[in-house]
């Protein structure tokens, strides 16, 4: 013991021991607020302690069209099946009381309502020949019972009206207007920035598809927690928000993706909001897209929000949309790219009681303009000289050397005599 202590110093076993000894903090995750509106434009919203459940019934239509396709098929494939083996009973019994499947001759009706149903399972078959409308010819009607002839009509009916439904509940459930909305995208982030000298809330919307939403409108409506002077706690208070727009109908042509762009003014609840504010903020941005399918002619709705987290100030979105050989091209690899720009961390209300920021930010925000211009002068410059200089390498490999003939001293001597 004597050797290990001169040999490890004290100080160094003490700081061992006490590393080893002490805990890591317990980082607990902070709890992740709820949104209203996901991304994707799902909304986010559970209902519970529905009591009420059979006013879902009286919307059968509408019921099963929202349901899953699983939960859709088995119920229209228990539909028919209930309604095939219903038939075939009421069949059966219709043959059994006419006495067609008795099978001693001396007994059994010379003409029989339905030909070669004597069982259930041939029963069953026919109605799903009737149902169906296949029709095979081994079975077949016969004008000897009037209430088989209702009997047929009456299961014709009823097939017709499950068909339709079925038909329809699938033509709906393949043409929701959601689906349409999936080619429908919104920049990831949005951004505050200065436009035409007012800070603006902006974000990027396009559309994948050729074919075009026809009255494309735009609505932003901010949703959060507000507390009123009677201490009434709002949860989900929605406020909407003006969309600049030039058009009086405020509908918008989307052949390519547009900046859609809110003044922050008195009336918008982002007014008082700066830079700084933002962060510690809780609300949460809606933005609604609405238009006609132009091939369907159904309304299609596409949804997304912004946090607080994902709005960058001081930003703006890069341009996507270049002329190349007299057609517009759209790069969709940079739709969500944004780049910083000069830009007041200010309200909006400080920013109108104070002109002076803005006054110093455009100055700021010339000054970075130049400095970009020449930087990109300087690039252009550089680039031409290094092309220059290649240009040149290349030539003077290309230009033949000169040879010249030296004489030897006798063929001079020849030469002079």
């Amino acid at each position: 013991m004597l050797a290990r202590k001169s040999i490890i110093p004290e100080e160094y076993v003490l700081a061992r021991i006490a590393a080893e000894n002490l805990r890591k903090p317990r980082v607990r995750p902070a709890a992740r607020k709820a949104r209203f509106v996901a991304k994707s434009g799902a909304c986010n919203v559970a209902h519970k302690n529905i009591r009420e459940q059979g006013r879902f019934l009286q919307d059968v239509f509408t019921t099963l069209v929202d349901l899953k396709w699983r939960h859709t098929l088995v119920i229209f494939t228990m539909s028919f099946l209930c309604s095939w083996l219903l038939f075939a009973m009421i069949w059966w019994l219709v043959a059994f009381a006419h006495g067609d499947m008795d099978i001693r001759d001396n007994l059994r009706h010379p003409t029989p309502c339905v030909t070669d149903v004597t069982s259930f399972t041939s029963a069953f078959l026919f109605s799903i020949e009737v149902q169906v409308t296949i029709g095979f010819g081994g079975r077949m009607m016969t004008e000897e019972c009037p209430l088989a002839i209702s009997l047929l009509i009456l299961q014709n009916i009823v097939g017709l009206i499950i068909n339709a439904v079925m038909l329809g509940c699938i033509f709906m459930k393949t043409a929701q207007s959601h689906r349409r909305a999936e080619t429908l995208i919104f920049s990831r982030h949005a951004v505050i920035a200065l436009r035409n000298g007012k800070l603006c809330f902006m974000f990027r919307v396009g559309d994948l598809r050729k074919s075009m939403i026809i009255s494309a409108s735009v609505r932003i409506q901010v949703v959060r927690k507000t507390v009123t002077p009677e201490g009434e706690v709002i949860p989900i208070h929605q406020i909407d928000v003006p969309v600049e727009n030039s058009m009086e109908s405020n509908n918008i042509f989307l052949v390519a993706p547009l900046i859609v762009s809110h003044v922050i003014d008195k009336r918008s609840p982002l007014y008082e909001i700066s830079a700084s504010d933002l962060s510690t903020q809780d609300l949460e941005v809606i933005v609604i897209l609405e238009g006609v399918v132009e091939t369907t002619g159904i309304t299609t709705q596409a949804r997304t929000s912004y946090i607080a987290e994902e709005i960058l100030w001081g930003h703006r979105f890069v341009s996507i949309v270049t002329e190349e050989d007299g057609v517009y091209s759209v790069d969709y690899s940079k739709f969500g790219n944004t780049v910083k720009v000069a830009a007041p961390h200010c309200s909006a209300r400080e920013l109108d009681e104070k002109p002076s920021i803005l006054i110093q930010t455009l100055q700021k925000s010339e000054l970075s303009h130049q400095n970009s211009l020449r930087k990109r002068n300087s690039m252009r410059r550089t680039n031409s000289m290094r092309r220059n200089n290649s240009m040149r390498r290349n030539n003077s490999g290309l230009i033949v050397p000169k040879v010249q003939f030296i004489a030897s001293e006798q063929n001079k001597m020849t030469v002079e005599t």
